[in-house]
């Protein structure tokens, strides 16, 4: 990867978590407002994993959960591509680590919908491909990070 392809690293994972930011309000949204989720194709699925007792931790909308990832995702990212070394290391590091434990909750709750709710959530699927895109390039930037 040449040099400017992984200066587009950080760039490229803010507007993805930012993407996330989004789907993840939008979901938060329904949960408070109780409106009907917009499912696309007519499928009842999002419904289903939306209304299922899974679709919260203690309390807390997992949907807000998400949300609070993706914030913490974008403000590391956004103060990565401003801040020097050595903080910077340390921010992609976080980076990384914060998107993998991002896509391990992803695959828990993708087993949640396949194997015990018996339901897919196109938006969970939206959220679950953009955290391991954001984990994949995390760990391809780490790598150039540590080893450039």
């Amino acid at each position: 990867m040449t040099t400017s392809a992984h200066s587009r690293l950080p760039l490229t994972i803010l507007f993805l978590a930012l993407m996330g930011i989004a789907a993840s309000a939008y979901l938060v949204y329904v949960h408070y407002s109780e409106t009907a989720i917009i499912c696309f194709g007519g499928n009842k699925g999002c419904e289903t994993v939306q209304n299922s007792p899974y679709s919260e931790v203690v309390g807390i909308p997992v949907a807000l959960i998400g949300l609070a990832g993706y914030i913490a995702l974008a403000l590391m990212t956004f103060l990565r591509m401003k801040i020097e070394e050595p903080m910077k290391t340390w921010l992609v590091l976080a980076i990384f680590v914060s998107s993998l434990m991002g896509v391990l909750y992803s695959a828990y709750l993708t087993y949640l919908e396949l194997f015990v709710i018996y339901a897919i959530c196109q938006w969970c699927v939206a959220s679950a491909t953009l955290m391991m895109v954001i984990f994949i390039l995390a760990a391809i930037d780490l790598s150039k990070t540590l080893y450039a």
